[in-house]
This record gives C-alpha cells, sequence and structure tokens, in this order.
C-alpha cells in the first residue's frame, strides 16, 4: 500500500463503481457534484474520446470508466492533485484507458488535439476570484473553488476548441452562473440542450445546476425534472443512494 500513498493520503472507496481513489484532507476531495456530473453527462459506451477538465483527483474519469470503454483524458493543473489522480488510476489498473495530465486548461486544445474529442466535462472553479472573503486558505482549495487560474469563460472556450461538430460538453456548476454560462456556451458555438437543477430537499432552493451542450447543434432547450439530493427523513433519496452505492 505504501507505494501508492504519501503523506496524509488514503484510499477511499467508489462504491457504485467498486473503485479506489486515492484522497487527502489537506488537498481535496471531491464531492458529490463529481458525482452527478459523470451520471449526468452523455457518455459513448464502446469507444469514442473524452476529455475531463479540471480533473483534481481524478474522481470523474473514474466514475466514467464504469461507464464506457472510451478514451479518457483528464486535464489538472495543479501538481500534488494530478499525481494522486495518476496514482489512483494505476491503483485501479485503469492506465491503458486513462490519462492524466498535468497542464493548464487554458489553451489545452493546442496540446491534445482540436475538434476531435466526443466529449467534454468540466467541474469548474465555482467562485470569482475577487470574493476573497470566500477562499479558503489552502491553496490547493482555493484554486479548486475560486476563478484564479481559470474563469468559467476559459473553461468554456477550452471544451469548444476540443469537441468535434457535434460534440457534447458537460458542466456541473452554480445555479447563479446560469446566464453566465449560456451566454459563454453560445458565443463559444456550444448550444444548451439539456438542463437539471438539483436541490438539497423538497421546498428548498436548487443550490447545483447540470447543464450539456452540443457543439453547433440546433437550439432546443430541456429542462429536466428536478433532483433531490435528501429526503424528508434526511437520509439520501433513492436516485442518489444508487448513484453512490449502485443498484442493490
Amino acid at each position: 500500500m505504501e507505494q501508492w500513498l504519501k503523506d496524509d493520503e488514503r484510499l477511499d472507496y467508489l462504491l457504485a463503481e467498486d473503485l479506489r481513489i486515492i484522497q487527502s484532507p489537506s488537498v481535496f476531495s471531491f464531492s458529490l457534484d463529481a458525482v452527478l456530473l459523470s451520471r449526468y453527462t452523455y457518455v459513448p459506451i464502446n469507444r469514442g474520446k473524452i476529455v475531463d477538465l479540471c480533473t483534481g483527483n481524478g474522481a470523474i474519469p473514474l466514475f466514467l470508466s464504469a461507464r464506457t470503454k472510451a478514451e479518457i483524458i483528464g486535464i489538472e493543473l495543479q501538481e500534488r492533485l494530478a499525481d494522486m489522480a495518476t496514482r489512483s488510476v494505476g491503483y485501479n489498473k485503469l492506465s491503458e484507458q486513462i490519462t492524466i495530465k498535468q497542464a493548464d486548461v487554458k489553451g489545452i486544445a493546442a496540446q491534445i488535439g482540436s475538434e476531435k474529442y466526443d466529449v467534454v466535462t468540466c467541474n469548474p472553479p465555482y467562485f470569482p476570484a475577487h470574493e476573497a472573503s470566500e477562499r479558503n486558505l489552502k491553496e490547493h482549495l482555493a484554486i479548486a473553488r475560486h476563478e484564479i487560474h481559470l474563469t468559467l469563460e476559459e473553461a468554456v472556450i477550452s471544451a469548444s476548441e476540443l469537441l468535434k461538430q457535434g460534440g457534447k460538453a458537460a458542466f456541473v456548476h452554480r445555479p447563479g452562473r446560469l446566464l453566465d454560462i449560456v451566454t459563454a456556451m453560445r458565443a463559444n458555438r456550444l448550444e444548451p440542450k439539456r438542463i437539471r437543477f438539483v436541490y438539497p430537499k423538497e421546498g428548498k432552493e436548487a443550490n447545483t445546476l447540470l447543464i450539456e451542450a452540443i457543439k453547433d447543434g440546433k437550439p432546443d432547450l430541456k429542462i429536466l425534472p428536478p433532483l433531490y439530493v435528501y429526503g424528508e427523513d434526511g437520509q439520501y433519496t433513492e436516485e442518489v443512494k444508487e448513484m453512490l452505492y449502485g443498484k442493490e
């Protein structure tokens, strides 16, 4: 086990996928958003090419690997996170399917190829960099959560540059940025096609947005049924339970 873990790292279970992931409390741990996005996005089953932008410790590529045989590339700016993701991929014996690349999302198409990918997923930093009062003091978390090195528009531009015509981009974000996302997508040849709002529980405001767009698609937006995370009993709803733990 020592060959896979460093410092304060631990191996956590991804129960529904029967995989393990390396995590560290001092750096970054994936959230429910990664699970939601990986289950929401369209993926080709048998072949194709997928890029996950802002991949962090590689949770989304690992989740997607259980749904598709497509080649998956994860792009992560931070060296420590990219290293953790690479080791998680190796531990799960998925190195032939998943490649982790430590690189800036901005301009990544120039490195890995323009207009050649079927799907791009992205769980970008949510908060504008000027919201200093909300910044986490730890640099790794600050970069992951705030638009310090990457803005929403820059992430959308990179997604569009990577996608082939008819390819799909899927993002998870905050509902308050909906118009920003739609504006950025439409300015970069991505036509929003499906939106789903995620609510903590019934009666509460939505706190998460899932959106999928098609490159050069025709306008035809569908609003999907709401997704509730918790039921009245305070437990995960059946839909979320299945995402996290698999079918019973």
